[in-house]
């Protein structure tokens, strides 16, 4: 309950409570939280009540707040629910509600580094079969360990900036010789990003045990994926230029702690993992995604059947010494489900582009200049309620 007005089915109830930087009109960005429809401007509120470490809800960035640690984001998120669920609040905070259309949503955090893994095993298998129809599907390593590789920090955009189409190196199977262009198999990946508040030294290494203390929360992730020049340039050493164009992410960044009661039990994993993936208390995110292929609903990606969890990711990223720091995102690569229609990306959807899916009436694989993808998700509580994550938007520009 709160005395804000809320709309009914908001993906922003008074428990979930999300953290981005806004600005309005030529105002500096800073720190909000969203509720119903509406943005708490905290940086005033914050100041007026004179919290400790206020001044981190002025900065342009959430990268301040982040580094403050596990025990200040939750007596943050305890001053946030005490805000909205109790009245003796309202002259404090009402002046400073401003309507989300009256603000406009930036890059929540600065990103430091960015790591993108490979966690679902439909999606796995669907990509072998694709592209090795007479081998086994998965790799014999994909199951002892979290595969992934490290993207590229600075061109992780914020929802509803314009992706220009990627040009490179292309060559198809019957092309004697590699040609340069525009890529005509534009694709999309629907993930989930974690974002890293507390860092590590390097040299040690952040256990499964270890990843709430370093972990803040999530964003809704679209990894854009030229498939042609990806398909050319990734033997031997995987994913580079046809990945490393744009990754846009949702502007609003949802506490592990809002999500606390969507936790389910991670799948039985077989073979059993060496010892430092290994523990009794793995979860996953009962979170199911939506993709909007030019307004229409193409697809629904469960997140609750990917096989490895992000603790398991944190705990392989950082294995070999390598440290984390505030800002870092990592991402579970590409969520799909075992039915057509929960295929995360339109390489699975129109299976490699021999069966087109229908869009507004057209038969369509791959993306068209003009296009326009956005991606939403929501998480199901404990007692059935509904935590918003927000979307992530983008619309595909001719190339350049």
């Amino acid at each position: 309950m709160s005395w804000i007005d809320i709309p009914t089915n908001s993906p922003f109830g008074p428990e979930n409570l999300p953290l981005g930087i806004f600005r309005t009109g030529d105002e500096e960005p800073r720190v909000g939280a969203a509720i119903g429809d509406q943005v708490i401007d905290l940086a005033p509120v914050a100041s007026a009540q004179m919290l400790d470490g206020a001044q981190v809800f002025a900065e342009p960035t959430l990268n301040a707040f982040l580094a403050l640690g596990r025990p200040a984001w939750h007596a943050t998120r305890e001053w946030l629910l005490d805000l909205v669920r109790n009245e003796a609040n309202r002259d404090a905070v009402e002046p400073y509600l401003i309507p989300r259309s009256a603000v406009t949503l930036q890059l929540p955090f600065e990103v430091a580094d960015y790591v993108d893994f490979y966690a679902s095993e439909n999606h796995a298998t669907n990509v072998g079969r694709l592209f090795r129809p007479d081998a086994e599907p998965l790799l014999p390593n994909w199951k002892h360990l979290p595969v992934g590789y490290h993207g590229r920090a600075g061109t992780v955009v914020a929802s509803g900036t314009d992706i220009v189409r990627p040009s490179g190196q292309r060559k198809a199977p019957g092309d004697d010789q590699p040609t340069y262009g525009p890529s005509q198999r534009l694709d999309i990946e629907v993930e989930l990003g974690y974002v890293v508040g507390t860092p590590s030294s390097l040299g040690s290494r952040v256990a499964v045990e270890g990843f709430r203390d370093h972990v803040y929360g999530v964003v809704v992730l679209n990894d854009w994926s030229a498939r042609d020049i990806q398909a050319w340039e990734y033997v031997p050493l995987g994913p580079f230029l046809g990945k490393s164009f744009a990754t846009s992410i949702s502007p609003w960044v949802v506490s592990l702690e809002a999500l606390e009661g969507a936790e389910v039990a991670l799948s039985p994993q077989e073979p059993a993992v060496l010892p430092y993936l290994a523990s009794e208390r793995l979860t996953n995110l009962d979170i199911t995604f939506e993709v909007y292929w030019n307004g229409e609903l193409v697809s629904s990606p469960p997140y609750r059947e990917m096989y490895w969890s992000a603790a398991q990711m944190l705990a392989h990223l950082s294995v070999n010494g390598a440290s984390v720091r505030t800002g870092d995102l990592f991402a579970s690569g590409t969520v799909s489900g075992a039915e057509k229609d929960q295929r995360g990306s339109f390489l699975e959807l129109s299976w490699g582009g021999r069966e087109p899916i229908s869009v507004k009436g057209e038969e369509r694989t791959f993306l068209l200049d003009g296009d326009e993808v956005t991606i939403t998700a929501s998480a199901t509580a404990a007692d059935g309620s509904s935590i918003g994550l927000g979307s992530v938007t983008g619309r595909i520009l001719p190339a350049r």
